[in-house]
């Protein structure tokens, strides 16, 4: 409410009644907290002081910005340095041991960072993040991979990935990622900075081009995710990362717990990304067969748009006007019914149809 966001939910901190007097009068209330008390009732979250007093609870909270509390009348109360940090966009832990007493709070911190790109993370922060670090594979799976989403879905996702790097917190959840910062992305003709940085940057481009599309975004972390294991030796050429990445690429989305179609997307750019990149290149057949994969598999326009931004050269209207090709191909009726056999007949007329098409 303060930087003039719309709230999107109210949270309740209940300094008048006791935890049985509160579940007394509202016995639909569901407990959802483990270490403190916290539950929910009519889709808010109430919870209980952690302290003695509200000022020594807001010191326990995980962000300054975030420990501040609005009374009935509209006054509010605030950690010492919320109002300062809000102001000048800091995110620092609101105290010294924010983050050790909860390593969710790790990647919380680069999730806000995606999320509010004009805020920055203060040295402090920077530093409680280095020292959790141990800690943060304690973190319920779940958990870290709901934070990772809300980072996809979010302005500039590249930031999560480069705060958890400076901070020395990719590991566990993703360590594929943990000496990215030291490869190159490739040959100097054709990359100016380390895997991590070019991850990021892919990321942060592929959400300004799909506002809130997580599921293109998370395809932009994993498309070189296969670099992060080219042997040193054969630095900075990395052949043959796509066919490295895709293990890779869904052992990372299974890490997390993420939804199939994420683990599905996650391989797929991984190992299809470069193919994709050399569309115009391909054969007829080869045509045929990747298209149709994509499609199936939910994630076609997804590639090219991955492609695209890795690449810098659209190949999606070519794309498109192949795919409406392929689709118009019908087997006459006589061909039908064959078995295995008209699958094979079908494809062979898809692929005549792209040799005689103009845009091929």
């Amino acid at each position: 409410m303060l930087l003039g966001l719309p709230a999107r939910d109210r949270d309740y901190l209940v300094l008048d009644a006791t935890v049985e007097e509160f579940l007394r009068a509202h016995p639909s209330a569901m407990p959802v907290g483990k270490t403190f008390p916290v539950f929910i009732l009519n889709g808010q979250e109430f919870s209980f002081l952690r302290a003695p007093t509200l000022a020594e609870d807001l010191r326990l909270r995980d962000f300054t910005v975030n420990a501040v509390a609005l009374d009935e009348s509209g006054g509010l109360v605030c950690h010492p340095r919320a109002l300062e940090d809000i102001t000048s966009r800091t995110l620092r832990p609101a105290g010294a041991d924010s983050l050790r007493v909860d390593p969710l709070r790790v990647l919380r911190a680069a999730r806000f960072i995606a999320q509010l790109p004009e805020f920055h993370a203060s040295d402090e922060l920077t530093a409680a993040m280095r020292d959790a670090s141990g800690a943060v594979g304690s973190v319920f799976a779940d958990r870290a991979g709901q934070e990772t989403r809300k980072a996809l879905a979010s302005d500039r996702p590249g930031e999560f990935l480069r705060l958890l790097g400076r901070a020395g917190c990719l590991s566990p959840w993703f360590a594929e990622f943990a000496d990215a910062a030291d490869i190159p992305a490739g040959p100097p003709q054709y990359h100016d900075c380390s895997v991590l940085e070019h991850t990021a940057r892919v990321m942060d481009r592929l959400a300004a081009a799909s506002p809130g599309d997580e599921m293109a975004v998370w395809m932009g972390l994993c498309h070189d995710i296969g670099k992060t294991s080219t042997p040193r030796d054969e630095l900075p050429r990395h052949i043959g990362h796509d066919l490295r990445g895709e293990t890779l690429a869904v052992t990372l989305g299974e890490r997390l717990r993420l939804p199939a179609r994420l683990i599905r997307a996650g391989g797929d750019a991984a190992r299809w990304h470069m193919t994709a990149a050399k569309y115009p290149e391909l054969r007829p057949a080869t045509r045929v067969d990747l298209l149709l994969r994509l499609k199936s598999r939910g994630v076609l326009r997804e590639m090219f748009r991955l492609a695209a931004i890795d690449q810098g050269v659209d190949h999606l209207p070519l794309v498109e006007a192949d795919l409406a090709a392929i689709l118009a191909v019908s087997l006459p009726r006589k061909l039908r019914d064959l078995g295995a056999r008209t699958g094979e007949i079908l494809r062979d007329l898809r692929i005549r149809a792209l040799r005689e098409s103009p845009h091929t």
